[in-house]
């Protein structure tokens, strides 16, 4: 009896462990799509191009800073860490496009 409680323990925890790895791998593929290309040069002086340009540098940062506490150990959310980094990412892009950018 000990042994199948232990050994369904050992089933659980390799499963957290893979599951865990692969929404590693997963943010790690959405964080590579953060580059924001042609961006339109509106002038500096401008507050919504402004806005947008720091919405970019936001996004991609605050998606580094959350796979990296993950990696850490540290779980903020209570969903998928994939889907919050997919929701900075819808963020980042629709700055981009604000910009004029291209993805």
């Amino acid at each position: 009896m000990k042994f199948l409680v232990l050994l369904g323990c050992s089933f659980f925890l390799t499963g957290c462990l893979f599951g865990t790895s692969n929404e590693i791998k997963k943010s790690e593929q959405i964080i590579k799509r953060f580059h924001c290309d042609n961006i339109e040069q509106q002038g500096s002086a401008n507050p919504i191009s402004s806005y947008h340009q720091q919405t970019l540098n936001i996004s991609k940062q605050k998606s580094e800073d959350y796979l990296q506490q993950y990696k850490d150990g540290d779980r903020l959310f209570n969903v998928p860490l994939d889907e919050v980094i997919n929701q900075q990412y819808s963020i980042y892009k629709d700055a981009c496009q604000s910009l004029g950018g291209i993805l």
